[in-house]
């Protein structure tokens, strides 16, 4: 069972699932205990999905550019360092930090968000592959596959801490 006795308690366990949005547990914890991470998950996907569209971009936004140059960002959580550098974005070489930062660059400035990919399921190849894909999509669809890999970033965070 995951749960806490108290909201803050909870909040201290688990506020980093999602990136500098720990409003989001906060919200799940009154339908704690939950059986499994895939409930807890399920739990704070509906919270997300029924919060204002601002409310849900401001949280895409909370996380950081992929494959940005380490000790740039100085909001880069601890979670976020560890996950880009699992997938080798911390190695890049110059012509694949040119391509990411190009594609980086052209989603910000059609999304006005940072582009955000579940790293620990994909390779630097389909990352790159993914970002020039998501570009064809609409605003509305993006910000959806967005949240979707939030959640999948989340889950795994929340399978680490329980294993």
């Amino acid at each position: 069972m995951i749960g806490a006795e108290t909201c803050e308690n909870f909040v201290a366990v688990y506020g980093d699932l999602y990136e500098h949005s720990p409003w989001i547990v906060e919200a799940a914890w009154p339908q704690a205990p939950f059986a499994n991470a895939q409930v807890m998950i399920a739990a704070t996907s509906r919270i997300i999905r029924e919060s204002p569209p601002e409310k849900q971009k401001a949280l895409v936004k909370a996380h950081p550019e992929l494959a940005r140059k380490f000790g740039v960002d100085p909001d880069l959580g601890m979670l976020s360092a560890a996950e880009q550098e699992g997938a080798g974005l911390d190695r890049l070489t110059e012509e694949e930090f040119v391509s990411f930062r190009a594609l980086n660059d052209a989603y910000q400035a059609r999304f006005d968000m940072p582009f955000v990919i579940c790293v620990r399921r994909a390779s630097k190849e389909r990352m790159r592959q993914e970002l020039a894909r998501r570009l064809l999509q609409t605003p509305e669809a993006e910000l959806a596959e967005a949240l979707d890999q939030i959640d999948q970033i989340a889950l795994l965070r929340l399978e680490d801490k329980i294993a």
